[in-house]
């Protein structure tokens, strides 16, 4: 039987009731004996790293979480992380480039109930974890409801239901179905995975509404490396009279700031060439455009980057270079 590492780190899927509502209390430990039968196909061993509400979850813990997972990737067949569902699609997103081309499954699950209730989906989402973490799959998955989701694709896209995620831009690359994976895409890996240990933490996300004052983009340029902007449709910004925001955006790229221009709709992704209102930002800002790829994925992209490198060039050059699928729109950026 396989050796599988059970890292916890908290979420609802861990937590009690407390006086002011539902709070993390439960070690991986105390999650497995929910869960006997999958002593039937696996050596489960657990290491609780922290016990946190994900909201809570920082760029600083998904090093921890690397960490612990390169510090005994040698001593197990497959990884799988108990993690809150609010932030899951990020940390799946970080730990897709701290951890890239794994040849063993590394695999974020949770729930949206504790797994003390009564009407709980934890205990088959960890069983459905744990099979997953004994099969060919490999790299980064987020497993859920009995789907199994590239770790750069995934998204919270419902708050409360058990289907709580979805694959962005890309199919599910697995179902568990009666117990049985059933693998329809595998990701690229080779024989030892590359682990990266520095994040730029100094990233934000501007969500464009109607009336976006621009004062706000040029305190967001100002305080940080780079800035997502989340735009309207297939993208562009505000070019009404008296507007400063194309100003505000050349002043940040001369300054050597970093901008990526992505779209607030969910799927299809951006196209900046479409409208003036974008391709003035591509043609002459030089602009790094998401095309397919999660604001998720961007976020933690840009990170992963600026923990290598502030050259504008190389920057881009690594933007555009696809890492566990993130990207298929076919780009000719670099």
């Amino acid at each position: 039987m396989k050796n599988i590492l059970v890292i916890g780190t908290g979420g609802t899927i861990a937590s009690e009731m407390a006086s002011d509502g539902l709070a993390p209390e439960l070690t991986a430990n105390q999650l497995l004996q929910y869960v006997p039968q999958i002593r039937d196909f696996c050596c489960p061993s657990c290491k609780q790293i922290f016990s946190i509400d994900s909201t809570n979850m920082a760029p600083a813990r998904w090093l921890q979480i690397a960490a612990c997972i390169r510090e005994h990737y040698d001593e197990y067949d497959g990884f799988v992380i108990t993690h809150g569902t609010d932030t899951m699609a990020y940390t799946a997103a970080a730990l897709s480039y701290l951890i890239q081309r794994s040849p063993k499954p590394i695999i974020l699950t949770g729930a949206q109930k504790p797994i003390g209730s009564d009407n709980t989906d934890s205990k088959i989402n960890l069983e459905d974890a744990f099979r997953c973490a004994c099969s060919p799959l490999r790299g980064v998955m987020v497993v859920f409801n009995g789907k199994v989701i590239l770790g750069t694709r995934a998204r919270k896209t419902h708050s409360k239901s058990f289907r709580a995620f979805s694959s962005i831009n890309y199919p599910e690359l697995a179902y568990i179905q009666d117990g049985h994976v059933l693998t329809f895409i595998q990701p690229p890996c080779q024989d030892r995975p590359v682990f990266y240990d520095k994040l730029g933490e100094r990233v934000a996300l501007l969500k464009m509404i109607p009336g976006t004052d621009s004062a706000l983009l040029e305190w967001l340029l100002d305080h940080n490396d780079a800035l997502i902007i989340e735009s309207f449709g297939v993208g562009g910004m505000p070019s009404y009279r008296g507007s400063e925001f194309y100003d505000l955006m050349a002043d940040a790229i001369r300054r050597g700031k970093t901008i990526v221009m992505t779209t607030q709709v969910e799927n299809e992704g951006s196209n900046l060439s479409i409208y003036s209102v974008g391709n003035r930002l591509k043609t002459e800002l030089g602009v790094l455009e998401a095309y397919d790829m999660t604001t998720e994925a961007v976020v933690a992209k840009l990170m992963w980057i600026l923990g290598r490198t502030k050259d504008p060039k190389q920057i881009r050059c690594l933007f555009y270079s696809p890492v566990a699928d993130d990207l298929l729109y076919p780009v000719s950026e670099t």
